[in-house]
């Protein structure tokens, strides 16, 4: 969706909504690379979305399943109940031998067709064991469901300017001893003259807490020891694409395992004079109620 155009410091305390992400700057080109029949598949499958995973497991299965009945219609005859030429009738043979589960109308007969079943079993064997091994990897993988804003805002907190983000536990439950990061990428040069990239981590009103299911307003007090001090910082900052990054861990007692979760800013996501809309309201009989819907709606101050 488009980014709204609404000046953050007029003087209407309408929120605003942004719903555009900073672009991914951990996306890399790289050259030189030697070739790699296969690459890292294995990572490959488990990084990609599930619709991905599955597109490819069903091209392998029609790939593998279409070359094995070429094979079979090499030799006419060699397989029971499967008409000559009829591809048709090879390919769901294949099916039936790839996955093990012979129905018993069609089987092998020739010498050949007896090899060629023995080798796409193994194969199958393989198959059917690499692939529920990915599923399981991908399904066991710890994940942590944090919503993290998608603006940073600045505003003043007892006389000082603040760099705060907000994010939330999507799940609600407890995530335990949950600390939060956040660094900026800048450029320092020596005095040799090499230019070097530097994270440099912001320091933080409050880092860490002992349990994390509600919301999180992180800050980052802009004083002297800051790299966005001073009148210039952010047309420095801005002159070599600083990238700004957050990153969270804590204990999923759920899970009952470490959970990590991670985003990434752009400094055209700083709304300046601006506060986050409050979304954390209390019910008379003291539960409390998020409002996820305006979690990234931001008002000017």
């Amino acid at each position: 969706m488009k980014e709204t155009t609404k000046d953050p410091t007029a003087s209407t305390r309408a929120p605003i909504r942004y719903r555009s992400r900073a672009p991914s700057f951990s996306n890399r080109v790289t050259r030189g690379q030697a070739f790699e029949l296969g690459g890292d598949a294995y990572f490959a499958l488990l990084t990609r979305s599930w619709w991905q995973f599955c597109l490819a497991v069903g091209l392998y299965i029609l790939v593998i399943n279409a070359l094995f009945a070429g094979l079979y219609l090499l030799d006419p005859g060699g397989v029971s109940n499967v008409r000559e030429g009829s591809f048709e009738d090879a390919f769901f043979f294949s099916v039936q031998t790839l996955a093990t589960i012979g129905y018993g109308t069609r089987a092998p007969i020739s010498r050949y067709a007896n090899v060629i079943v023995t080798i796409e079993s193994i194969l199958g064997i393989l198959a059917v064991g690499s692939f529920a091994g990915i599923a399981f990897a991908r399904l066991s993988r710890p994940t942590a469901r944090v919503l993290f804003s998608e603006k940073i805002i600045i505003r003043p907190r007892n006389g000082v300017p603040h760099l705060q983000l907000r994010i939330a536990n999507w799940r609600t439950n407890f995530i335990v001893e949950a600390k939060l990061r956040v660094y900026v990428l800048t450029s320092q040069r020596t005095t040799e003259g090499e230019v070097l990239r530097v994270p440099l981590e912001l320091r933080l009103v409050r880092a860490s807490t002992p349990v994390f299911f509600l919301t999180w307003t992180a800050m980052h007090p802009i004083d002297e020891s800051s790299p966005f001090f001073g009148e210039s910082a952010m047309e420095r900052l801005a002159a070599e694409k600083t990238p700004i990054y957050a990153s969270l861990s804590g204990y999923d007692q759920t899970l009952g395992q470490t959970v990590h979760a991670y985003a990434e800013y752009s400094l055209s996501d700083i709304v300046p004079d601006a506060r986050f809309v409050d979304v954390v309201t209390v019910r008379p009989d003291g539960v409390r109620e998020i409002d996820f819907s305006r979690f990234h709606d931001v008002e000017p101050l």
